[in-house]
């Protein structure tokens, strides 16, 4: 596995790659370690130059859906959560309950929050996108300050020209 380090507005992100897929980006604090990260080796492939090209055409608001081969490793249910989190629409929020509900498990609320903050892939994999019940800005690996950079971003109040 291979890792880079790419710059972006939310500020360093390090970027993961089995050579077939993209399976961690994390922030330089992230609230927990990815486990990707502390297996890979400095380096490159053709998986990390065309998630750094994605992401540099996101925060320029040239796309809105990444399309990237993505693994990340998880259980099952943080499997489906994560899939879950793929159908939020750019620029739109849901709760947490909403994707209980999507992954079909309704009172599992507090295990999607689980899975949510164990997300290895954020911001292409949308977590930040999930938002308390009542509208709140909940965790988030980044920190919130990103969430609402994100999210204000996605809501088409900052564009970042590349």
């Amino acid at each position: 596995m291979k890792f880079v380090i790419h710059d972006s507005p939310v500020g360093p992100l390090s970027l993961v790659s089995s050579g077939q897929a993209l399976t961690a980006l994390a922030f330089d604090n992230h609230s927990r370690p990815i486990r990707p990260l502390a297996e890979a080796e400095p380096g490159n492939d053709a998986i990390l130059d065309e998630a750094r090209r994605q992401l540099d055409a996101y925060f320029a608001g040239k796309i809105q859906r990444f399309n990237l081969p993505l693994a990340p490793r998880g259980t099952p249910f943080q499997e489906r959560v994560w899939m879950a989190l793929r159908d939020i629409p750019y620029g739109e929020t849901c709760s947490y309950s909403d994707i209980a509900a999507a992954v079909g498990a309704p009172r599992a609320v507090r295990a999607v929050g689980g899975a949510n903050g164990n997300n290895p892939i954020s911001i292409i994999v949308p977590c930040h996108r999930v938002i308390g019940a009542g509208g709140a800005l909940t965790g988030f690996g980044g920190g919130i300050d990103r969430k609402r950079y994100l999210l204000t971003h996605e809501q088409g109040q900052l564009v970042f020209a590349a």
